[in-house]
């Protein structure tokens, strides 16, 4: 039995160090099993390792095209990759501007850089971390291209008027669903589209950390045959290998997906609706537990967020107090994050100083700025409100039991001591 003092202060904690949680950077926290040791043995004994001209690759992007209600699925090297064959395909003009939002990965905005554009951000909805419409749109120039909505924590954004706001004025919308794989847009109609699907192309990573993993790698989703041929040579070198022909017809890298990379992604991939299924009925029977407990928020879910990870909105705290929330979570056994980011993305230096290329800082410097106060409601959350938790498909009655006992013990110790 737990003392009631925090760990972080000496006290004993709610999960001993001996019983760790299963996570997503061990095999207890992954759903790895013979299938995918015959699936690489497969691949090994046939010789072929290119996905180039091997048969994994095809029967993947395939696969992953039904699953998720694409018309069609492109395969590359990793989730930045897939944004960026999806940026590649929005074609900017050097100069020209693309939305992005300011809590995400960096691998949402740097593709805009490498495609010699301006990322420019807009604000979030305070209950989500989602991007808000109406920030968009305020936003929107003669120079916009696209704009880049990130699907934060498996809680879709709202695509739905993203979309309609894209179609009025003539740019493309591109999902990065790296952390909502499977999650419907429309909560109530779990035979809607999923995301990746409303936006002109969604964007998805097999990195190490999300719901599936081969590693890394990645897939683009698209309803456009034309932009799906477009980010499919971009993946290659823009090589039309369809037509046999050895040419290159525009700009473009290479990002190609290795067969063994394919071969365990879609062994992954089949079982992808029983790790979110896993993943619903623990944050489910987190919430029960908690119960309502005064300045603790859990996620707005209604039957649509997929938990990538349990982010946490907490009330009447700094932040140093935010800080000390997360440090003592993690002490009690249950590792936590204060605001998922140490700042927003554009307070990071390769663009607030634009570390581009070379001492040029193009296309951002005297183009742009970043500084303080550009985003409130972002640095509201990182600094005072957003606490993440990792969450897994694997976990226990008990190991929910035990992550809602630390959460209570810390919120009570922290916020109201």
């Amino acid at each position: 039995m737990h003392s009631a003092g925090l760990a972080l202060d000496g006290g004993t904690p709610v999960r001993p160090a001996d019983r760790p949680l299963p996570t997503v950077m061990d095999a207890a926290g992954r759903t790895f099993g013979p299938e995918e040791e015959q699936a690489v043995l497969r691949v090994l004994r046939s010789g072929m390792l290119s996905g180039v001209w091997g048969s994994e690759v095809p029967a993947l992007t395939s696969e992953f095209a039904a699953l998720t209600g694409a018309a069609h699925a492109v395969a590359c090297s990793s989730g930045t990759a897939a944004v960026h064959l999806a940026v590649a395909a929005a074609d900017p003009d050097p100069g020209d501007e693309i939305i992005v939002p300011p809590i995400s990965d960096m691998g949402s905005v740097t593709p805009v850089l490498a495609q010699n554009a301006v990322p420019v951000f807009a604000d979030v909805d305070p209950r989500t971390g989602n991007l808000d419409p109406s920030a968009v749109a305020a936003l929107i120039g003669p120079r916009t291209r696209a704009v880049v909505a990130v699907h934060l924590f498996g809680k879709p954004a709202p695509v739905d008027e993203l979309r309609a706001l894209a179609d009025r004025v003539g740019i493309m919308l591109i999902e990065d669903c790296a952390q909502a794989y499977l999650a419907p847009v429309r909560p109530g109609d779990p035979g809607g589209p999923q995301v990746g699907t409303v936006g002109h192309v969604g964007a998805f990573s097999l990195q190490q950390h999300k719901h599936i993993t081969a590693g890394d790698g990645g897939l683009v989703t698209t309803g456009d045959a034309d932009l799906a041929t477009r980010m499919r040579r971009f993946a290659d070198k823009g090589w039309p290998r369809e037509t046999g022909e050895r040419a290159y017809l525009h700009y473009a890298l290479n990002y190609r997906m290795t067969e063994l990379v394919a071969a365990v992604a879609r062994e992954q991939l089949r079982k992808l609706p029983g790790v979110i299924e896993r993943r619903r009925q623990a944050a489910a029977a987190l919430a029960g537990a908690l119960g309502r407990v005064d300045g603790l928020r859990l996620p707005a879910d209604d039957g649509d967020h997929v938990y990538w990870y349990l982010p946490l909105l907490v009330d009447g705290l700094d932040h140093a107090g935010l800080r000390r929330y997360a440090a003592a979570l993690t002490a009690e056994g249950v590792p936590a994050v204060a605001g998922y980011l140490a700042r927003p993305l554009y307070a990071e230096p390769v663009l607030r100083e634009a570390r581009t290329y070379g001492r040029s800082g193009y296309p951002l410097r005297g183009r742009t700025a970043y500084p303080d106060g550009l985003c409130p409601v972002a640095e509201e959350l990182i600094d005072r409100r957003l606490v993440v938790l990792g969450w897994n498909e694997n976990y226990s009655t008990d190991d929910v039991a035990d992550i809602a006992a630390a959460v209570a013990k810390v919120h009570a110790a922290v916020v109201r001591p």
